[in-house]
Formats: structure tokens, C-alpha cells, sequence
């Protein structure tokens, strides 16, 4: 699947792209290299981070996507592994929908990882709401 397009935000699709090879440093990665970091995910403090629980499972992202999930058709059911968002973008019955999905997703991605380093490194917190915010406005902005 490509994620750039000249509609899209670079750093958005960049993320999006180093996310879908499963390649960003979450901390199970982290200390899989060797790194003493705790495993445990910055935003629910609950489970180990990994891409699918940060970005699909995480209670924090679980309501940045209900959120946006009331703006847009929703899927039957959330995704519970990547593999599943990668369909849900795809499966979009018109071009439109397709990029617009695409779009959201890759806010989505981006936004939860931005939220998650300032959680960590500057140990400030927004609401998931707030993130929304953000989200639904760059969005807004492109279409």
C-alpha cells in the first residue's frame, strides 16, 4: 500500500510508512536491541508497547479512534491488528473514501506517536480529546 500522495502531509505518510514496516523504536523494540527501558506503554501504563497495542488496542488511541469513528463510517469492529486498518482503508468502495481514510489514518498514527514521545520526553499529557482536536482539524484543512 503507498502511503504518500501529494495530498497527504509528508510527516504524516512518513510515519504511516515507518509504522505499516513495524520499524518505530516502541520500547519492546527498544529493549529487544538491548536498550534497559521499560516495556510498558506511556499512555496506559497497562500493557507493553508494541505498534498494534499503541496505535489499535490502547486505551488512550481506543478514544482518539471513537472519536474519529463518529465523524467518518465506522468499521464493524475495531482493529485489533494492523493488518485490519490496512484493509478497512482499502476496502472503501470510492477513490474519496479511500483517501480520506487514508488521511485519518496516517493523522491518527502520527498524532498518537507525537503524543506518546511528549508523554515520555516532556512528560506532558493531552487528553485524547485534544488530540481529536488536532487530528480533525489537519484534516479538515486538506479535504
Amino acid at each position: 500500500m503507498s502511503f504518500g500522495s501529494k495530498e497527504l502531509f509528508p510527516k504524516h505518510a512518513f510515519t504511516m510508512w515507518v509504522t505499516n514496516y513495524d520499524r518505530l523504536p516502541t520500547r519492546t523494540r527498544l529493549q529487544a536491541w538491548g536498550l534497559p527501558v521499560p516495556t510498558t506503554c506511556p499512555l496506559c501504563n497497562t500493557h507493553d508497547e508494541t505498534r498494534d497495542h499503541l496505535f489499535l488496542s490502547c486505551c488512550y488511541s481506543d478514544q482518539v479512534w471513537a472519536s474519529v469513528f463518529a465523524r467518518c463510517n465506522p468499521p464493524a469492529q475495531r482493529f485489533a491488528v494492523w493488518s485490519k486498518l490496512l484493509s478497512w482503508i482499502r476496502s472503501a468502495h470510492s477513490r474519496r473514501m479511500r483517501l480520506l481514510r487514508k488521511l485519518v489514518s496516517q493523522a491518527v498514527v502520527f498524532h498518537l506517536w507525537k503524543q506518546r514521545n511528549n508523554l515520555i520526553h516532556n512528560s506532558e499529557a493531552l487528553p485524547a480529546a485534544t488530540v481529536f482536536r488536532f487530528i480533525d482539524k489537519e484534516v479538515k484543512n486538506i479535504i
